[in-house]
């Protein structure tokens, strides 16, 4: 699957953009804060229908206007598709398929798979459980439709059951039926997050060996209250009921789960250095394209949003060999410094381009 054409109205700084893609390389060039990464970001919320910054759609529209438009033409299994996104200032966004607005957009997600890579993945080794949740969900369901809706499933649950604790109903029949609920879908999440964790450790594993050396070994595990055989969600709901009710929230379940992340034995956010750290998170970004891409039978795209900073030149080497790579279908990146790009650009065979960015407008470059 590949991206063939783009135009973008009114989206972050972006007011006017029609581009045409290479099946293979697109390079963006350009200062910081000219607007490379929000030409990802049109892409990326074609896929997610959510912006990769976390900005409410509110603030995607570009300053002073009060809509935005993201048009793309794909080839997907060999097939012409078209999607289209319209946003405008207090009205719900839409997103058209074929010229046939959804109606659930969460049934979207794993149509179009993509994954991106950027600065901010390394909140996922220094951030909370929640970054490291949110990365994990968003590998397994973009193959997993029934993941997705069972995890919806238990996190509206999950806000019922905080309501009543917050509420402090005491009516035990009220949180038995959500608590059902959420064992019924937290079972299933949990085997589905087992198995796929376990599945990309060991892309993962192998990935960092290739672009850091042998010398440093790391690894994922699961974490999770339901690891523990034999174990319910209902019994652990029953005895933290009364601390529950205290705290005013749920304080046991898959919402809490984590990955710890680890370097040479040690937790990776406290023994990794900025270089380590960020070969890690590009390591489970390209395990992550490799897990979809089997699982979808289709080439995810890959965004690459200014991974090369913080990297000496062995690794960055070892990254360019891996991602012009047969294994790979079409690659966006963005960098400031274009002896990157060009030397990307030179191990790729075929059709590539390259576009200046310079204040929200993309001029294309010859090479």
């Amino acid at each position: 699957m590949y991206l063939t054409h783009i135009k973008i109205c009114n989206f972050k700084n972006i007011a006017d953009a029609e581009l045409d893609f290479s099946p293979k390389v697109n390079c963006f060039l350009g200062n910081n804060g000219m607007g490379k990464s929000n030409l990802l970001d049109a892409v990326y919320y074609l896929s997610f229908c959510k912006s990769f910054t976390g900005m409410t759609d509110a603030m995607l529209l570009r300053h002073g206007e009060d809509f935005a438009m993201v048009q793309a033409s794909y080839i997907r299994k060999e097939v012409e598709e078209e999607l289209s996104l319209g946003m405008a200032r207090g009205r719900r966004k839409t997103l058209k398929r074929k010229g046939k607005e959804y109606q659930r957009l969460s049934s979207h997600i794993g149509a179009f798979p993509l994954v991106l890579s950027s600065p901010q993945d390394i909140d996922i080794i220094r951030g909370t459980g929640e970054e490291r949740r949110r990365f994990i969900d968003i590998v397994i369901s973009q193959s997993d439709p029934v993941y997705l809706d069972e995890l919806i499933r238990y996190n509206k649950a999950l806000e019922q059951r905080n309501k009543l604790l917050r509420d402090r109903v005491a009516d035990v029949n009220l949180y038995m039926a959500l608590e059902l609920q959420m064992e019924r879908s937290a079972s299933y999440v949990h085997r589905m997050r087992t198995a796929r964790i376990d599945t990309l450790a060991e892309i993962f594993e192998r990935y960092y060996r290739t672009i850091a050396g042998e010398n440093e070994s790391v690894t994922l595990t699961y974490e999770s209250v339901l690891n523990e055989p034999g174990r319910t969600l209902t019994d652990l709901f029953e005895q933290a009921r009364r601390r529950d009710e205290i705290l005013g929230h749920t304080t046991v379940g898959i919402h809490r789960d984590d990955i710890e992340m680890s370097l040479n034995g040690m937790p990776m956010r406290k023994a990794g250095s900025q270089g380590q750290c960020k070969t890690y998170v590009i390591a489970l970004k390209l395990a992550q394209y490799e897990f979809l891409r089997d699982t979808s039978a289709m080439h995810p795209m890959l965004l690459l949003d200014d991974i090369f900073d913080k990297l000496d030149a062995t690794r960055v080497e070892h990254i360019m060999e891996i991602v012009t790579r047969d294994g790979f279908g079409q690659i966006f990146i963005t960098d400031t410094n274009r002896t990157h790009l060009d030397e990307i650009m030179s191990r790729t065979s075929g059709d590539y381009r390259m576009w200046l960015v310079e204040s929200g407008t993309l001029k294309p470059l010859h090479q």
